[in-house]
């Protein structure tokens, strides 16, 4: 078959494809860096002609053009999987709406779902030889939403790194039915913020030190899992492994610093795989046509039987609060979203399930409230009204602070309280006790 042929046919402008959205229609925008760029421009110069489209997407990391038009609420509504900064704000503008489910449960999701996508748009790299659009790193549920889409509309930007991996990375010039050549922007850079803090360096030392050689890892994104990631690189850890749902700049300096190599992987040996990548511009070169690393749809990698075929897995993720009976809240403030469940549930579970495996959910003691400017502990007696329990009380195995990390597993009501009262910063352990008795899950022996 002639690729090249079936290319120039199926070319278009991006205006030619703004125009297959309709008032209605269900628009899928992709994942992370592959958002759409010179469609979304032209679907915005629509929108003020159209009523309720409803758009798909997540972990945006510019702002659309979409969202610039005068008076969106009323021409559209944008449904996150996982949400930062630019859709928080959106919420507040009445058209950014939160849509909960476990990350790894997207792609059957969407080919379970009643009712096909109207149209998808996102970015890829260039076709190769063999008729291929990379997804760049955003394997994740893209295969599921190209297979359940009526239209596809690729853009392709020539900075898209190709990520290799073992399936699902890709669609074929014959399921697409339209290209668009876009400026191929720069990649959108995802900084991993400033120097890790002392307490980010406290929590971090406690946690590499329960890390042993050949122990394959997850890291979340944040100040503390990049600390954690920094301590490796500089540790005399050896033969590590990498499984994660996503792919950090911590893992390129773990890499080069010479400390993983997948020996000792059961799965994937050899190979550091992820659903998909966000970082700077070390970390996509890193990944481009990189085959040490291994692009793979977010069902496989977030998947609970891929996760504990891994001996002496280690994920490590961020939380925003939890309360004395154990439960965490890693997506909202009281009512106000922050970002999603995510994969964290997943490689909780999945990391107790593997032979050796831990996980460990980490967070600063305390907290400045910038509308009060005074200081809270992050160990709150019951989580605020409103806010989200990411991991049961049930599920979480370590949890740590500057002040110390517990093993909350299996630890009876007033075990576990005064095991979280243990590493609360300690102007609020009094206070702690006193609301802990008030809940009778305090025992005056243990004072």
């Amino acid at each position: 078959m002639d690729f090249k042929a079936s290319y120039q046919q199926k070319l278009a402008t991006p205006e030619q494809a703004a125009a297959l959205v309709k008032s209605g229609d269900w628009v899928d925008y992709g994942w992370t860096t592959g958002t759409p760029v010179a469609v979304d421009a032209a679907i915005a110069k629509r929108l003020p002609e159209l009523k309720d489209v409803k758009f798909r997407g997540g972990i945006l990391m510019w702002v659309p053009e979409i969202f610039k038009i005068e008076n969106p609420a009323e021409h559209f509504s944008w449904n996150s999987w996982h949400m930062g900064g630019i859709e928080r704000k959106a919420v507040a503008q009445g058209f950014s709406f939160y849509s909960p489910i476990r990350y790894s449960e997207l792609p059957r999701y969407y080919r379970d779902m009643p009712e096909d996508v109207d149209v998808a748009v996102f970015q890829v790299a260039p076709m190769d030889n063999h008729g291929y659009f990379n997804f760049g790193p955003n394997a994740s549920h893209m295969a599921a939403v190209c297979e359940r889409s009526k239209k596809v509309i690729v853009e392709v930007n020539k900075n898209m790194p190709v990520c290799l991996g073992g399936s699902e990375v890709g669609v074929h010039i014959d399921d697409v039915d339209m290209i668009v050549e876009g400026d191929s922007p720069a990649i959108a850079q995802l900084g991993g913020g400033g120097a890790p803090t002392e307490v980010d360096q406290a929590v971090a030392k406690l946690i590499v030190e329960q890390i042993p050689n050949g122990a394959c890892l997850q890291l979340g994104i944040g100040g503390m899992p990049n600390a954690v990631g920094s301590m490796i690189a500089q540790s005399d850890l050896k033969d590590l492994g990498v499984h994660t749902e996503m792919y950090v700049d911590a893992f390129v300096d773990i890499s080069m610093a010479g400390k993983i190599t997948g020996a000792h992987k059961q799965i994937d040996k050899g190979r550091q795989t992820y659903a998909f990548g966000a970082g700077t511009q070390k970390l996509y070169d890193f990944l481009d046509g990189n085959p040490a690393c291994m692009s793979a749809p977010v069902d496989y990698t977030n998947d609970i039987r891929s996760i504990s075929a891994l001996d002496n897995f280690i994920s490590i993720n961020n939380a925003v609060d939890i309360d004395l009976f154990g439960q965490v809240n890693a997506e909202s403030a009281g009512i106000k979203n922050i970002s999603g469940a995510g994969g964290q549930l997943d490689f909780v579970l999945g990391a107790y399930l593997s032979h050796g495996g831990k996980s460990f959910i980490c967070m600063s003691s305390s907290f400045m409230d910038k509308k009060t400017g005074q200081m809270q502990s992050r160990i709150r007696p019951t989580l605020a009204n409103g806010s989200i329990v990411t991991d049961t009380r049930a599920n979480v195995h370590y949890f740590v602070t500057e002040y110390g990390m517990v093993n909350l597993k299996g630890l009876s009501t007033w075990q576990k309280a005064e095991a979280l009262i243990s590493v609360a910063h300690p102007d609020f352990r009094e206070q702690l006790i006193q609301d802990a008795e008030k809940m009778n899950i305090w025992r005056r022996s243990n004072k």
